[in-house]
């Protein structure tokens, strides 16, 4: 879809705000009824706050300026696979759906270590589209990775 890649591309400059701020490059945006009502970006470091995800910040942006807690009828498009607490976050929140561009071997929960988005067992579920843009958000998180890696080599005098 059209409007898919045009969301994706305003988390992935969330993203990009968000490696400019020293943090993990991970961008959200939060769509309702068709227009943008929320972004976030990490601030797990500048916020000392574990919880500080982009979708977590998106999610509660969003649900403070609609006045409401119930997202239905809102998307959220993700540079990352959620985590289990942000998809946690967005079962309760009651999202109908979920876009993200890369996934997360290590910790994605719509799908790739675990599904909670389409689990029987929790009261909600939403729809799931992976893959858009993918490389792009795969890249920004590698070059974020593979430049802190040199930076720590050079600080620690590794190869001099």
């Amino acid at each position: 879809m059209d409007a898919d890649v045009t969301y994706m591309a305003m988390a992935l400059e969330q993203a990009r705000l968000a490696a400019e701020e020293g943090e993990v490059p991970i961008g959200a945006v939060l769509v309702c009824d068709g227009a943008v009502v929320a972004h976030g970006r990490n601030a797990r470091e500048s916020a000392a706050d574990p919880t500080a995800h982009a979708e977590m910040i998106a999610i509660r942006e969003a649900a403070e300026r609609l006045g409401r807690w119930r997202l239905s009828g809102c998307t959220l498009y993700v540079t990352l696979e959620p985590c289990p607490m942000c998809a946690g976050a967005l079962v309760n929140a009651r999202v109908d759906r979920v876009v993200y561009g890369a996934a997360d071997p290590k910790a994605g929960a719509v799908g790739t270590l675990m599904d909670l988005s389409a689990d029987p067992r929790l009261n909600h579920r939403f729809e799931v589209t992976a893959g858009v843009l993918r490389a792009e958000c795969g890249e920004i998180l590698t070059g974020f990775f593979r430049q802190l890696r040199v930076e720590r080599t050079e600080d620690q005098g590794v190869g001099i």
